[in-house]
């Protein structure tokens, strides 16, 4: 059986924590190496996961070129993710780059001709994909137990990505943390909407079984001082009705501890019932 050699390659993105642990933790798969050209951002991994120093790189390419990887898991700033595709595609390799696909549609673009190139697999990161509760509720779904889906409604978000690190360890943010904080920067692809917009709206359509939406209207409230926003509302029009769609930096409590309130996840209306 295989054994999968994976490299986990630009550590701007807190869940290459999490990732890598998949790896460590799964029976076929090794993890090769690991590079950022800031060694400190690695040590919190290479600590956890008791990287030996052969394996930890502040170049890229020399990981690439002396691990020789099957996958490679990309974790930049989510502006920075096609840079960072075309960066690592001509090696050869698959290609898991961490949520949200990308900064625009002209950038998920070059993503998807830089892996069609090579010929191997481009992977985005949607971890909602595969929890119980929304494979469960797709099930139903496609049983026909609520009818046909009329409306989608989601709402999801956390305390905020300053308040987490790798493994979602707690942390408690200094004054500057977000200043500091590519999160944070609109250049960057910062934002509650380019976070977690993606989930509602790519999981709504595989719910609604890939309608296309007739309008959109968007509301997004950025704070004093902020770059980017820290809340957003989108409206969807189809041709069934309105669906919802909120992000929101800044809940009470985050959703992998205590639901906060209002509740993040899916409500789907169908014509002859609902889901939660």
């Amino acid at each position: 059986m295989k054994r999968w050699k994976i490299a986990g390659i630009n550590f701007d993105h807190q869940h290459m924590g999490d990732l890598l642990q998949h790896v460590a933790d799964h029976p076929e798969a090794e993890i090769v190496g690991i590079a950022h050209e800031d060694r400190i951002k690695m040590q919190g991994v290479v600590d956890t996961l008791a990287i030996t120093e052969a394996h930890v790189f502040t170049d890229y390419q020399q990981c690439l070129e002396q691990t020789e990887p099957d996958l490679v898991i990309l974790c930049p700033a989510t502006a920075s993710h096609a840079d960072w595709t075309e960066k690592v595609a001509p090696y050869g390799v698959h290609v898991l780059v961490e949520k949200p696909f990308a900064a625009s549609v002209t950038d998920a673009q070059r993503m998807i001709r830089a892996l069609e190139q090579t010929g191997q697999q481009l992977v985005i990161n949607w971890p909602l994909r595969w929890y119980p509760p929304h494979v469960t509720s797709k099930r139903l779904i496609d049983e026909g137990t609520i009818g046909d889906v009329t409306e989608v409604h989601y709402y999801d978000g956390n305390c905020g990505p300053v308040r987490h690190g790798a493994n979602k360890m707690e942390l408690e943010p200094s004054a500057e943390t977000k200043a500091a904080s590519w999160f944070y920067a609109k250049d960057q692809g910062g934002g509650s909407l380019l976070d977690y917009l993606g989930y509602g709206v790519t999981l709504g359509s595989w719910f609604n079984g890939g309608l296309e939406p007739l309008d959109v209207t968007t509301i997004v409230d950025k704070p004093e001082g902020l770059e980017v926003d820290e809340h957003s509302v989108s409206i969807v029009r189809y041709p069934t009705g309105l669906s919802k769609f909120e992000t929101r930096w800044g809940t009470f409590s985050d959703p992998w501890t205590h639901q906060p309130q209002p509740k993040c996840g899916f409500v789907m209306v169908g014509t002859k019932g609902t889901l939660a």
